[in-house]
């Protein structure tokens, strides 16, 4: 079965881009093993010394969530299972070390225009990510 990971930030690209996934499932001869990925960017300064490690990582899980909500939704609607994680770091590097652990053949991802020229030019995070991965990237607008 293919695994297919999609990179969700809760921005209204990325759940376009979750939604046109979903109007091309029939491209795949069997449907995809589906894995939503927030990355959350750590926390600075001395937090940890205020916060206890637990709360941070709660702290995480929930934002994490409340990213992944509006995708999980439409997902669940459309019938269409799915794993949701939540990691912390990098984003683009998070989301190329989740793909290899789970062994992904397929990264899905929404572009973002930068300036004036929006819808050209790729955002920084798409652009890394097809520059960097060994893994096809489909961007879907």
């Amino acid at each position: 079965m293919l695994k297919m990971l999609l990179p969700v930030d809760g921005s209204e690209a990325s759940a376009r881009a979750i939604e046109e996934f979903v109007k091309r499932l029939d491209w795949y001869r069997e449907k995809p093993e589906v894995h939503l990925l927030n990355v959350r960017m750590p926390l600075t300064g001395n937090v940890s010394m205020f916060v206890s490690k637990e709360e941070i990582g709660d702290y995480y899980r929930e934002e994490g969530l409340r990213s992944l909500q509006q995708a999980r939704d439409y997902l669940e609607e459309k019938g269409i299972a799915y794993r949701h994680h939540v990691v912390v770091g990098e984003v683009v590097d998070m989301v190329l070390q989740f793909a290899d652990e789970i062994k992904c053949d397929q990264i899905v991802i929404g572009p973002r225009g930068l300036g004036a020229v929006k819808g050209l030019l790729l955002g920084s995070v798409a652009s890394k990510l097809i520059q960097l991965s060994t893994i096809p990237v489909l961007l879907l607008k």
